[in-house]
């Protein structure tokens, strides 16, 4: 098991897992893959977005993304924030999530983040169990959601 930061080239492989295995709902346009690619390369500058992929059998096959957000309360301390938890489904049940949710908590503390933050928009109980096993509380604050 690879743990990298996602590369342009992996943008058809992420499309797979987040429109296969993630969202409920994937778009029914065509997805410019340039567009993916770009985006991610983006993630490749930055020094505090980091979109984050295990390379599996010479393939992207699972993911998470990170963001670390500057922040004003404790002490002026950041806080990381976690979305987009998704691992393909010939892949599940081998540890990769479990790995780049590890990962993930690296990164934060390397930020000195006091907390980080896990969105997921599953109510599914072996989705939660699942965090819970890496260390997360479920409902320990309320998150809400306005679309645009």
């Amino acid at each position: 098991m690879i743990i990298r930061q996602a590369k342009p080239e992996d943008a058809q492989e992420l499309k797979t897992l987040y429109f296969d295995f993630l969202t409920q709902f994937p778009p029914k346009e065509e997805q410019d893959m340039n567009r993916w690619a770009d985006v991610i390369s983006r993630f490749e500058k930055s020094e505090d977005k980091f979109l984050l992929v295990v390379e599996e059998d010479g393939k992207a096959v699972s993911s998470v993304q990170v963001a670390i957000i500057e922040g004003l309360t404790h002490n002026v301390r950041p806080f990381a924030v976690i979305e987009n938890v998704v691992t393909h489904g010939e892949y599940q049940n081998r540890g990769f999530a479990s790995a780049l949710l590890e990962k993930a908590t690296e990164i934060a503390k390397e930020f000195n983040c006091y907390k980080i933050f896990l969105e997921t928009g599953s109510n599914k109980e072996s989705t939660l169990n699942f965090y819970r096993k890496n260390g997360f509380v479920i409902d320990a604050k309320h998150s809400c959601l306005k679309r645009l």
